[in-house]
């Protein structure tokens, strides 16, 4: 094992699959000489040339339309969309035409294509770089969409979404990029998609977050410890579709309470299925309501006081639970 960031996780993944893979190739704006918006891929055009690390027009539409078609040929693209937000003007080439191929084509045509963005708020960016949009992509048949938040998931998830024959949507948080954990060094050790990971035993409450909340919720859990006795059980569901829903189940019906923090706006999120699938599937284990934690229906500020009002982190999750712990159904 070795201590890596989240940033060099991604990069070791991408770096891993370009090396074992001669069909791997990596495109988007400002990736080869200047790394990318993040810094990500610093180095990858010394070593693997501008053949296989293409820098592209300012274009998403074209470059994931390109991505499509180069994946249609036989090869395996990952693309970098720079900010989430700008997924919005790659809508048809990503759900209009990745989603549908291998269903329209009878399985003949695979779409093996990995779409990497980052989001997420807190770096004061303004309202058109720092959206969380996972819910709209978990709603489309034939995308897969991931969500990870330890450097070492980072890795070993990321490789398996390029691996995948279908197109996966690969959704980094910007607040991840600097945090630090240990990752393995195996270049053939590969993760699961599908498979969710249990951060923090618990009895008391469950939580289930993503992106950049389960640092939150780890900080969160630390304090209610502390401060209330409260013991929390931390679920990263690091798949959003498919989702994990048996160690999700299984918790609730240990701790009898469900709170679900995502940064996404809380209305229509992703939070609204698990706790719908969590009413549905445990109802009787339950002993209060399932709360939902999210972004307040606002655009996020730049000024970062209101960013951070608009914004949950570990005082609203904190907040959640005590409500959730002191209640009955």
């Amino acid at each position: 094992m070795a201590q890596m960031t989240y940033r060099e996780a991604v990069k070791t993944a991408m770096a891993e699959e370009l090396r074992r893979d001669q069909r791997v190739l990596f495109m988007g704006e400002d990736i080869a000489d200047m790394g990318g918006s993040q810094g990500v891929s610093k180095g990858m055009l010394a070593e693997f040339g501008p053949g296989r690390i293409r820098n592209t027009p300012i274009s998403e539409e074209g470059i994931v339309g390109a991505a499509v078609g180069a994946a249609m040929s036989g090869l395996r693209p990952i693309v970098e969309i720079m900010y989430m937000d700008f997924t919005s003007m790659a809508m048809d080439p990503i759900v209009g035409q990745a989603a549908k191929w291998r269903y329209m084509t009878g399985g003949q045509v695979t779409i093996p294509v990995t779409i990497r963005t980052q989001g997420g708020a807190g770096w004061q960016s303004g309202s058109q770089h720092a959206s969380m949009l996972e819910s709209w992509f978990t709603h489309i048949p034939g995308l897969k969409v991931v969500m990870t938040s330890q450097p070492d998931d980072a890795r070993l998830l990321l490789k398996a979404a390029i691996r995948d024959e279908n197109p996966v949507l690969f959704i980094e948080h910007r607040d991840c990029y600097p945090r630090k954990g240990e990752v393995g060094e195996d270049p053939e050790e590969v993760g699961e998609l599908g498979v969710g990971r249990k951060l923090r035993e618990g009895t008391d409450c469950t939580i289930v977050c993503w992106g950049g909340m389960p640092w939150a919720a780890l900080e969160a859990a630390e304090q209610l410890e502390a401060e209330d006795g409260i013991s929390l059980e931390i679920i990263d569901p690091r798949t959003l579709q498919p989702f994990d829903l048996g160690i999700v189940l299984e918790s609730v019906r240990k701790t009898n309470r469900c709170v679900i923090a995502h940064e996404a706006v809380t209305f229509g999120g992703f939070g609204a299925e698990i706790a719908a699938l969590v009413q549905e599937h445990a109802f009787d284990h339950l002993d209060a309501p399932v709360l939902r934690v999210g972004e307040k229906w606002a655009p996020v500020p730049f000024a970062p006081v209101l960013e951070d009002y608009v914004v949950p982190g570990k005082a609203e999750i904190i907040e959640a639970v005590r409500s959730v712990a002191y209640a009955t159904a």
